[in-house]
């Protein structure tokens, strides 16, 4: 059985790997600029199985708003394309050779409502992970005290600092989402 500290640190890690994630998906949302993030989460049906832009080819920004991918195997540039326009960013990519250029629009401000509504998404979707998260560790913690290996002043006192933690991590995802609202709604 382990002790609070190692649950603690458990919590910390999986909540922390909880706001990557949050961060991840925040990044494939674009605020009008090209990003290479944009395209990380597209996946490509190559070889027989769906696999990640990323192992496919490079990803390049020649321009503010032009990306563009340098697709490693000239047979799959017309699979990276469709990817590209099925993955739905809004985008609409251009073959040339072994490149796809990805131009990236400008948003409108019906757009950019739509981009901070999937923010929101996220965002609550990183909050239920976290608590998630807080209700595993309680269980845990439930028992640690049924098993009398915390008493049950210290499993309450434990109990305040899980849900400290989670009020902490919760925090985090607030002040990403606000961060990330200000991008998108930024002219």
């Amino acid at each position: 059985m382990q002790s609070f500290s190692e649950l603690s640190t458990e919590l910390h890690e999986k909540m922390g790997a909880a706001i990557e994630y949050t961060k991840k998906e925040f990044a494939g949302l674009r605020a009008g600029r090209a990003s290479p993030q944009l395209l990380e989460s597209v996946m490509v049906e190559a070889y027989g199985n769906n696999t990640p832009l990323l192992q496919l080819g490079n990803i390049n920004i020649p321009e503010p708003r032009m990306l563009s991918v340098q697709v490693w195997d000239k047979g799959l540039v017309k699979s990276v394309e469709k990817a590209i326009r099925d993955a739905g960013l809004g985008l609409n990519p251009v073959a040339d050779g072994q490149v796809v250029r990805v131009p990236v629009p400008q948003l409108n401000e019906e757009r950019r409502k739509e981009m901070v509504k999937i923010a929101s998404k996220y965002a609550e979707e990183g909050r239920i992970s976290i608590r998630n998260i807080r209700r595993h560790g309680l269980d845990i913690l439930k028992k640690m005290e049924k098993d009398k290996v915390v008493s049950e002043d210290e499993a309450a006192r434990h109990e305040k600092d899980i849900q400290k933690l989670t009020d902490e991590y919760i925090e985090k995802v607030d002040v990403l989402l606000v961060q990330k609202e200000k991008d998108i709604m930024q002219v």
